[in-house]
């Protein structure tokens, strides 16, 4: 019997590859047959699925075939890869040109047909990348192919995302799945917090979904998707905006993940990075939101799809101002073809990966909880202080937000935020700069769930909610870490890593912080360029206020619209 189970391991070992391929072929079969099956019963529900299956057999393939020919590969594109290096200086200039013109036609005619708002947000762009410019670290040194190349995708995304139909409903059915899956988590939080959890919403709503999603993302990670997909997004952003392989892949893995997590994935070479290139990873990590706390916004009420949207236009952003903020001016050591080895998750199976990653939660959530009681205490005695002191010069309406509303104000209007809810909007600016994200969307929460309410915009000279429009570029404008509470945050988890790099990353953290502000006003300049206004109040409110209240002064063309939708 050894014997023969011995020739058994033997053969099983000699012909390993065929054996996986033939499990792995067992597998697909019976799933395709579920596919097809699903597909001609009701091809319209299957669509999802579908989708998912074609995207999934697109990338085996492809993983495939560059794993198995990527030298061929590379030799057949190398002919043209040299005549475009030998004809670039003339052909760059050429590309310039016809970029500046589509730019300027493309302004004329969407100014024509949505209106002069989104004349504001490009000026506001510009201006931004000029301030940046102005008080770079090597201004003469600036490599232009990251900041527009990063500007152009940025662009590019949100083009797909917010004026093409399909764009924006794949995007929308993202954000609903998204939601449905976080609502899951409200079975434990029941569970463990009784049948009244709502009433404590904060505690026992919202940071259970913080749980649940980092449960998630260990799970992901430990299976390896999380770092195949961060590797995609890396190599996407590499090839186009010619960054390294570090900060592509920490740009990449900052859609997903939190801004101490995300340097783990190139650990190993954190120690042999220039300091631009430390730059643009501490940049990358202020710009964008990690995926745990996404789930947490979006529970507040504010759009699923947006903060996604957001999260991905701010990765391209964060490298564009990062390379413009602080030029690279040294030779990069790590500049590895094949492509750099992520690390991978020490759980031993996937249900040590969940354990790990509820548990990893427990720091996370502590440290929003108790940020959140600290930083509002701490608000509402400093605006009791400063009303108080407001009221020696009969001005007792003086508190922090209205001090930042005034610092902000100019900024957020020249992402084109309506005048009139520019003040709002930079006394959120000033939350999320000054305390956090937190307090700045559940501020935002409230200005929306008073909108869609309806009623009156003004109470006491109050304005009571915004624009939709106003809503959607402070979306973009607060979907970031930059604040000075990160900033302690990353300069001790960086140095833990790279101890060796310790005075550089004191030394650069607030300019990233700052670079990091500025790439999210960017991403909030490209979408206030990009969306289209829609009605303000949902139509079965604006009718009811119109038609009910002896008050209601509504915009008659609003009630049109509605009644339009409505016969239709």
């Amino acid at each position: 019997l050894e014997k023969k189970y011995d020739e058994a391991c033997e053969f099983c070992k000699k012909h390993k590859t065929r054996i996986h391929y033939a499990i792995y072929g067992i597998l697909i079969t019976p799933y395709l047959a579920v596919v097809i099956a699903a597909c001609s019963l009701n091809f319209q529900r299957a669509l999802p699925l579908f989708v998912i299956t074609v995207l999934a057999i697109f990338f085996i393939c492809w993983d495939f075939l560059i794993a198995k020919y990527e030298d061929r590969i590379a030799a057949f594109f190398s002919p043209g890869e040299k005549y475009l290096e030998k004809q670039w200086f003339w052909l760059k200039w050429v590309l310039c040109a016809a970029l500046i013109i589509i730019i300027v036609c493309w302004l004329i005619f969407d100014t024509a047909e949505q209106g002069s708002h989104q004349l504001i947000s490009f000026g506001g762009l510009v201006m931004y990348v000029l301030l940046m410019f102005i008080f770079s670290k090597y201004p003469t040194r600036v490599a232009w192919r990251p900041v527009f190349s990063g500007i152009g995708m940025q662009f590019i995304l949100g083009l797909l995302i917010l004026r093409t139909k399909v764009g924006f409903d794949v995007f929308n059915w993202l954000g609903i799945q998204i939601q449905t899956f976080l609502e899951y988590s409200d079975t434990g939080a029941k569970f463990v917090f009784g049948e009244k959890y709502t009433d404590h919403f904060f505690a026992f709503k919202v940071l259970p979904i913080v749980v649940f999603f980092s449960t998630v993302m260990s799970m992901l990670y430990h299976i390896g998707f999380m770092q195949w997909l961060v590797g995609k997004v890396g190599w996407i952003m590499q090839i186009f905006m010619g960054t390294t392989p570090v900060e592509s892949l920490v740009a990449a893995g900052n859609i997903f993940v939190g801004q101490t997590e995300s340097p783990l994935l190139v650990r190993p070479y954190l120690p042999y990075i220039t300091k631009s290139e430390l730059h643009a990873v501490m940049t990358a990590g202020f710009s964008t939101i990690a995926g745990s706390v996404l789930g947490a916004y979006i529970s507040f009420g504010v759009s699923a799809s947006h903060l996604l949207t957001a999260s991905v236009m701010s990765a391209p952003a964060s490298l564009a101002t990062s390379k413009l903020f602080w030029p690279e001016t040294e030779k990069s050591t790590v500049t590895l073809r094949g492509g750099l080895q992520m690390a991978k998750g020490e759980s031993k199976n996937l249900l040590e990966a969940a354990s790990q990653g509820a548990s990893t939660s427990i720091l996370l959530v502590a440290n929003i909880a108790v940020n959140l009681i600290s930083f509002l205490a701490l608000l509402a005695f400093l605006d009791s202080a400063l009303s108080w002191v407001g009221n020696l010069f009969d001005y007792p309406q003086l508190n922090f937000e209205n001090i930042c509303a005034y610092v902000f104000m100019p900024f957020s209007f020249m992402m084109g935020i309506d005048w009139e809810d520019s003040f709002i909007v930079g006394g959120l600016l000033g939350y999320k700069t000054f305390f956090n994200e937190f307090v700045a969307y559940e501020r935002l929460s409230k200005l929306i769930h008073n909108r869609e309410k309806g009623g009156s915009m003004y109470i006491d000279g109050v304005k009571q909610y915004m624009t939709v429009r106003s809503e959607v570029i402070a979306t973009y404008a607060l979907c970031g870490f930059a604040n000075f509470g990160s900033l302690g945050l990353v300069i001790g988890g960086l140095t833990s890593i790279a101890p060796s790099k310790k005075k550089e990353i004191a030394g650069g953290a607030f300019r990233a912080m700052i670079a990091g502000t500025v790439a999210c006003f960017m991403t909030a300049c490209v979408a206030g360029m990009l969306t289209v206004p829609g009605l303000e109040v949902p139509c079965h409110i604006l009718l009811g206020n119109a038609f009910n209240s002896t008050d209601f002064h509504a915009n008659s063309t609003e009630l049109v619209e509605c009644c339009q939708q409505l016969f239709t």
